[in-house]
């Protein structure tokens, strides 16, 4: 509790002044105190404003009745302030429309001041200022009064305050009454990026790519004719393996498979496509015999899944009929035989699939290894984007082998080349990390133009705008969020006790300490040895007068992020530090 006028010996030489404010003159004298208190004593961010509840009470017997007291909340900071709304307060006598207090009475007001946040306010005071004046007396205009001894301006201050500029400011806030210390800015420390989703990159280091080309014989025969091995697509196929050959990244594996066509005596056919895999072989070893290529081979009998194949990409009539019937018999005999009854089609077949399915097939399945981690990071570092595709720029961003600030440039690159909305959100979230927030929605709406996970990007969307200050543009995609992002939505509100309940880690720390909930703070972030966490043990310990394990954490903070030997000196969690270089 403060006193709204405290009395001294200045009060006498400012009384000869106030010739034409007698009506002050004989408040001021009054015995009693105006009393006053502020709610909170440190003032507390919270949704982009600062919020405080002043409680005013005059004691009876003190009111002029014809006076009208002007109070105006002020916070003040270096380099400016902020004036919250003000109050007009008159006695019984005074012909306006402002807020009574009875002489004989007295009166209690509570005065509800709200400040838009200034970056400034972290290191501020509140202060109330007062002007008096007396409408049916002499001071007909509005005097500034020194609350903190109840002296008004001397007359080379009062031509100081009509002059205005910097000196009349200094004076304002000499004049003032400090009822409230700083703004406790915890609130801006919650960390939305943590709970923002990177959509998957797709990426695989390892990629197996299959090449196929096909010895066909003639019916009924496992001999190859020399025109049969002499193919483009067989030239192809060995002009690739050669090729892979000399590829550090490639790991191939030959081999070929004999088949027959599914028509005429399954064991008969089992034995040629065994005789087809064997000179299929012997053809394939010919063919790569100057790579020093080794094969397997194997024989698989009738194609019958070759034939579904063949059936389901060709234009032949019936063919959803043909492969219905495929489905509905198991036993390659009853597949024959009901398929040799549609003599509609099968004509088709016989000409057109079935010569197809004589063959040995040669197979490639080769297994291309990527770039490494530390390939593409010196590529990115050499600020050679184009030789990584989508999903390496991707990967790498995610990987944590980058810098915050080269994920950044990597996912720009991304965006930029292939406008994703995976590119355009993962970029969201990378700005995010580096505090760019007006960036990391932008980029999340580019992510829904370009058509992405509308889920997904509701979370991200969400947190993206409280990240901003924007609650009431973020509650359009809460509902849609996790409970994660619901949870900090609360803590955005001042919903502490609520986040606290359903948050974990740093966040979880974050709603605690704004609890007072000083142990169950330091349990969330008693496994986290970061800069933040060190900054946070930091504030705790001084709330908890335990200024021993402050300096330590302090320090352990300033030495693994520099900035916060700055913020610390204007911190008002930790007003014993504020203005004090910490001597590691």
């Amino acid at each position: 509790m403060k006193n709204l006028f405290k009395m001294s010996l200045v009060l006498a030489s400012a009384v000869l002044v106030l010739t034409g404010c007698n009506c002050f003159s004989k408040m001021a004298k009054n015995k009693d105190d105006v009393q006053l208190t502020c709610t909170p004593e440190v003032l507390v961010l919270n949704n982009g404003k600062v919020d405080a509840d002043i409680k005013i009470t005059f004691p009876a017997k003190y009111y002029n009745q014809k006076a009208v007291v002007k109070v105006t909340p002020v916070i003040v900071f270096e380099g400016g302030e902020v004036a919250a709304a003000t109050q007009y307060f008159q006695g019984s006598k005074v012909d306006d429309n402002y807020t009574v207090i009875d002489k004989n009475m007295g009166g209690e007001y509570t005065m509800h001041a709200t400040f838009p946040y200034d970056e400034r306010m972290a290191c501020s005071v509140l202060q109330l200022r007062a002007e008096i004046k007396c409408p049916q007396g002499k001071c007909k205009e509005f005097t500034l009064v020194n609350l903190n001894n109840g002296a008004i301006p001397t007359e080379e201050q009062a031509a100081l305050l009509a002059a205005g500029g910097a000196e009349a400011e200094a004076l304002k806030r000499e004049f003032g009454l400090t009822i409230a210390q700083g703004v406790n800015t915890l609130q801006r420390d919650i960390d939305y990026a943590t709970a923002m989703q990177n959509m998957p990159s797709g990426y695989q280091n390892v990629i197996t790519v299959v090449t196929k080309a096909d010895y066909v014989y003639a019916i009924n025969s496992s001999t190859l004719s020399r025109r049969a091995t002499q193919t483009d697509e067989l030239a192809a196929f060995q002009q690739n393996v050669a090729e892979q050959s000399g590829n550090e990244r490639v790991q191939q594996n030959i081999y070929v498979q004999g088949y027959a066509s599914p028509d005429g005596p399954e064991k008969f056919n089992d034995e040629l496509s065994a005789a087809r895999s064997a000179s299929g072989q012997r053809a394939a070893e010919a063919l790569l015999k100057d790579l020093g290529i080794e094969l397997d081979a194997a024989a698989y009998g009738e194609d019958w899944d070759g034939f579904a194949e063949l059936v389901a990409a060709s234009d032949i009539e019936d063919k959803e009929v043909i492969l219905s019937v495929l489905g509905s018999y198991k036993s390659s005999a009853d597949r024959e035989l009901q398929i040799k009854n549609m003599s509609n089609v099968y004509g088709a077949l016989k000409e057109e699939i079935l010569p197809q399915l004589r063959r040995a097939q040669l197979i490639n399945s080769s297994d291309i290894s990527g770039k490494t981690d530390e390939e593409m990071v010196a590529l990115v570092r050499a600020g050679k984007f184009n030789e990584l595709d989508e999903k390496e720029l991707l990967h790498i961003a995610s990987t944590g082998k980058l810098t915050a600030e080269e994920n950044v440039v990597t996912l720009e690159a991304a965006a930029k080349e292939y406008q994703s909305a995976t590119a355009y959100n993962n970029l969201g979230v990378a700005y995010a990390v580096v505090g760019e927030g007006e960036k990391a929605a932008a980029a999340f709406q580019s992510a829904v133009e370009a058509g992405g996970n509308a889920s997904q990007l509701n979370n991200n969307l969400a947190l993206a705008n409280l990240m901003n200050g924007n609650t009431e543009a973020a509650k359009g995609y809460v509902n849609g969020a996790s409970v994660e992002t619901k949870a900090l939505a609360a803590a955005a509100e001042g919903n502490y006790a609520q986040a606290q309940s359903q948050l974990d880690g740093y966040n979880a720390a974050i709603a605690a300490t704004m609890n007072a909930d000083y142990t169950a703070a330091k349990q969330a972030i008693a496994q986290d040895q970061t800069a933040k966490a060190d900054y946070l043990r930091a504030i705790i310990a001084t709330k908890q007068g335990d200024f021993t394990t402050a300096t330590a954490e302090l320090k352990s903070a300033i030495s693994k992020e520099a900035s916060y030997a700055e913020r610390c000196k204007k911190d008002v969690n930790l007003r014993g530090y504020i203005g004090k270089e910490i001597q590691l």
